[in-house]
């Protein structure tokens, strides 16, 4: 599993009994795979043994990158060299932060729904608390609703249109449909056009800087046992043309 995704689905025991019963499967079809001598199959074993070089490959280049990657200080000391000697690159227009309650749906019960939350806001209701409980986007909802900052061009032109227009930190936006039901938009901040500040594109920047130093150390290390390769042509050649399309 992707590591960013792994947390979010091993959370979740549904997922977890299905991937130990999915193993327990496998685990014992390979059992009986064994029983037949299958692993004595040219075929199987080849790929049993590219399937075992891959693991160890990989927990090798694991170990390969922890040893030659940037601590978080110096690569944060990179960043900020490079924030301060490419401003342009971090030049942005017009944001605005805002927050968002979705229901989804596009018909009337939908839009009657929205309604009633707008009206509980306008009543004094805590918009985060109310984005927690109703809203349809799970992703910010777990946040309050909160977007964060976001400029044009990045939402539904439904959407933008209604958070831009709105002026001072609370405002509240009349129910808006997009493609992805209805939304009830409060502002938090606006910022003017600039140059964004270091803290919001450290995180994105250090990640970035200590993946292309692990990315540089894997491939010069691949051309260094690269170079020790002596390939066979004739055998290269005989394999191809035995694998040519018949016409």
């Amino acid at each position: 599993m992707p590591p960013d995704v792994r947390p979010l689905i091993l959370a979740r025991s549904q997922n977890v009994g299905q991937i130990a019963s999915d193993l327990y499967v496998f685990r014992n079809m390979a059992k009986m795979a064994q029983q037949l001598g299958m692993e004595r199959d040219p075929r199987v074993a080849a790929a049993l043994q590219v399937a075992r070089d891959r693991v160890l490959a990989n927990a090798w280049m694991d170990a390969l990158d922890e040893k030659n990657m940037p601590s978080l200080e110096a690569a944060e000391k990179q960043a900020r060299s490079i924030y301060q000697a490419q401003p342009d690159r971090f030049k942005v227009g017009e944001e605005v932060r805002a927050r968002h309650i979705l229901i989804s749906g596009k018909d009337a019960e939908a839009r009657a729904k929205a309604e009633q939350v707008l009206a509980q806001l306008k009543s004094g209701a805590d918009f985060a608390t109310l984005a927690r409980e109703v809203s349809a986007d799970k992703g910010s909802a777990a946040r309050g609703g909160d977007l964060g900052f976001f400029g044009r061009d990045r939402m539904a032109p439904e959407f933008e249109k209604a958070a831009f227009a709105l002026q001072k930190p609370g405002d509240l936006s009349t129910v808006v449909e997009t493609q992805f039901g209805q939304h009830i938009i409060q502002l938090e901040a606006r910022r003017p056009a600039g140059i964004k500040p270091f803290e919001e594109v450290r995180e994105g920047m250090v990640k970035e800087i200590r993946s292309i130093a692990a990315k540089d150390v894997r491939s010069a290390t691949a051309e260094q046992l690269r170079a020790d390769v002596k390939v066979d042509n004739a055998a290269v050649e005989a394999f191809a043309s035995k694998n040519e399309p018949k016409p």
